[in-house]
């Protein structure tokens, strides 16, 4: 099975500048830093301790940093290495002043790349984020005898069913991890049955965060003060047109509404102004930063890590990604501001985390356009109280403090 997915992989190379052209005009490739991806670094390699770090995207990159700022603070590690796949995560991560903390993008997994990769940064540990099982680079960390850590684990059911098709190969991979941390209990029982050796559960790094309502951006505040405002933040495509209609309903109810909309990809921003037209809604882009127009409907916020300057001024939030067949993004950081929160029903990727916000009554699920206007009319107003916010701090600190303590293990 290794030698077909290689072959798969020598024909995605093959065809890879083709593909990287077509990303890089659609905004999804860094024109000066694309060629990281075939093991071209653009960072030098430090002869010394080095911890590696790897997530996909965003969300994986911003559960990392509690984890990072506590790395950073172990004398015996001299470089912390962080890679990543899109340019977005890059952008995020770049917004952080790490002293000894350095950002690559993952090499295309194949073979010979791989074994560049490692053999350049000479990693004493591999740390990979969430749903991050990479073959050919397992493969070439276990023989160079590099411990594999699956941090904050999470298999869901249409994962585990497709590596299930392919028994020996997934166990062949999934037994070379020397430590898995799962999410929740459903990814446990997955990594279990694949082949994962060792498992110890810590619970989800995204529960960690402090609220950031003393950063209240003044400018945004006096922008927004005769607005009567709420956020849909991560949103995918076809949810700004679900809630554009919703916008469109609580208008005829109050004139001063203004809904922001925060997208989960910021290159849609052209198709998601022209699909908001077409429904007869005007909108303002973040980025040009002028004054707000009296007429504007949507407010289009185009730029990443500064969500929570909106969240600090809602009371409550949609989160998209929960109405498409896509598993629903993390509410986390809205409720931590405050804010009530707004689902669709798919919501698989965070189903322990939303039952936790229903328990606490801070949280609704919503299937249609009615619902969902009938909840920002209700909760427009609404007050998280103190002790609400608190439940969440500290059960953040704590799966954190058993995540470190499992990492220095191996350090």
């Amino acid at each position: 099975m290794f030698i077909i997915y290689e072959f798969i992989g020598l024909i995605l190379l093959i065809f890879s500048p083709i593909i990287i052209v077509l990303r890089i005009f659609q905004g999804k490739e860094d024109i000066k830093r694309f060629k990281e991806k075939f093991c071209i670094f653009t960072k030098k390699t430090v002869n010394k301790k080095t911890i590696w770090i790897h997530g996909a995207s965003v969300g994986e990159i911003l559960s990392i940093v509690p984890i990072i700022y506590k790395l950073e603070k172990d004398k015996t590690i001299d470089k912390i290495l962080i890679t990543s796949s899109t340019t977005s995560s890059a952008t995020v991560f770049s917004k952080f002043k790490f002293k000894k903390t350095i950002h690559q993008f993952f090499p295309i997994d194949i073979n010979f790349l791989t074994k560049t990769f490692v053999n350049y940064w000479k990693p004493k540990l591999a740390i990979f984020v969430d749903s991050e099982i990479w073959p050919n680079m397992y493969k070439n960390l276990n023989k160079n005898k590099i411990p594999i850590i699956l941090l904050n684990a999470r298999i869901t059911k249409k994962t585990y069913n497709r590596w299930k098709y392919f028994p020996n190969f997934s166990k062949n991979i999934f037994n070379k991890i020397n430590l898995a941390m799962p999410q929740n209990k459903e990814s446990a029982k997955f990594l279990r049955s694949l082949g994962c050796k060792k498992i110890k559960f810590a619970g989800n790094l995204k529960y960690f965060g402090k609220s950031k309502k003393k950063l209240i951006d003044n400018n945004l505040k006096n922008k927004f003060s005769k607005k009567v405002l709420w956020c849909a933040a991560s949103t995918h495509d076809e949810e700004e047109i679900f809630v554009g209609k919703v916008h469109k309903e609580l208008k005829l109810i109050k004139k001063n509404f203004l809904t922001i909309i925060i997208p989960r990809h910021v290159n849609r921003k052209k198709r998601i102004v022209n699909d908001l037209k077409k429904i007869g809604l005007k909108t303002q882009i973040h980025s040009n930063s002028t004054k707000l127009k009296k007429n504007t409907d949507i407010y289009l916020v185009d730029t990443y890590g500064e969500a929570y300057k909106f969240y600090g001024l809602s009371n409550l939030t949609f989160l998209g990604g929960s109405l498409i067949q896509h598993g629903g993004q993390n509410p986390l950081e809205a409720a931590r501001e405050g804010n009530y929160i707004i689902y669709g029903p798919n919501i698989n990727n965070f189903k322990e985390v939303y039952e936790m916000l229903k328990k606490l009554k801070i949280a609704s699920k919503v299937k249609t356009i009615k619902k969902m206007k009938n909840i920002v009319l209700k909760k427009i107003k609404y007050r998280q109280k103190k002790m609400v916010n608190k439940k969440l701090y500290y059960a953040g600190i704590n799966i954190l403090n058993k995540n470190i303590i499992e990492i220095n293990k191996y350090i």
